[in-house]
């Protein structure tokens, strides 16, 4: 997409796509077009093997304000739907993605759009940055992978407290909770963000993905059909170019310069 008016631009950077939320006068609330733009992206960059990291960022004051009331208002049911499916197909469509997904977040994250950035493997938010999961504000539940990922990563009783009390938190508290990785100054976030998604497209792009799936299936195995999940991940990934390369780097005592196959 090239148009400054899309509700998304899609960008790339040698091996790093950058997914941009564009509505910025509405804070990236998202309509209609922008679900389904982000599921028009999403299924381009699975198809792009040369994608070996996915930023994602809000132009604007905020990253994401959530879902687009004005849509839900009009035909709460079909509008609730028209947002929901595309966004949920879209986030399946880079959950399986072998690319980690790295969420660089300023200003605002509420509603769909705290949902959207839990999806993360990755988070940088910068200082001042504001989280309410919101959804109990406007008397619903949640939507866009929160209920997965809040439990998994702040604990139940946490999850349940940031869900049921729709607080809103700073980007200092977000940090302490586990809600994010780490927060930077305002200034070199964008710089920083793209660093680490650079950094990560460098790596074993297999191995990551292998990862990335392992800790986010473990609690749903026992022991034993976790050590059977990581024996397979072991062995896909021993069959590998990037395995090969860094073995010889590490018998050379060199970096390895993986390729991502």
């Amino acid at each position: 997409m090239t148009t400054t008016d899309a509700p998304l631009l899609l960008a790339r950077d040698g091996a790093v796509a950058t997914i941009r939320f564009n509505r910025p006068t509405a804070l990236n609330a998202i309509d209609v077009p922008m679900a389904n733009a982000f599921l028009a992206a999403a299924r381009e960059l699975a198809a792009d093997k040369s994608v070996r990291a996915v930023l994602m960022s809000g132009a604007g004051k905020g990253f994401m304000a959530g879902g687009d009331l004005g849509v839900l208002s009009a035909d709460p049911k079909q509008g609730a739907a028209d947002l929901i499916d595309p966004l949920h197909e879209a986030l399946t469509v880079l959950d399986r993605m072998d690319a980690p997904l790295i969420a660089q977040v300023h200003g605002v994250a509420a509603g769909a759009g705290l949902s959207m950035m839990l999806q993360a493997d990755f988070v940088l938010a910068a200082e001042g940055t504001r989280f309410n999961l919101a959804y109990v504000n406007i008397g619903t539940s949640c939507d866009v992978g929160a209920s997965w990922a809040l439990p998994r990563l702040v604990g139940m009783r946490r999850a349940l407290e940031i869900a049921m009390l729709g607080d809103t938190y700073d980007a200092v508290a977000a940090e302490r909770m586990g809600l994010i990785n780490r927060v930077v100054p305002a200034a070199e976030l964008e710089a920083e963000a793209l660093a680490l998604a650079h950094r990560l497209a460098k790596g074993p792009t297999v191995a990551l993905g292998n990862l990335r799936r392992l800790m986010r299936g473990s609690l749903g195995r026992d022991l034993a059909g976790q050590l059977d999940a990581e024996s397979a991940a072991f062995q896909a990934c021993a069959a590998t170019d990037d395995f090969r390369i860094g073995l010889d780097a590490f018998f050379a005592r060199k970096p390895a310069a993986f390729t991502g196959r």
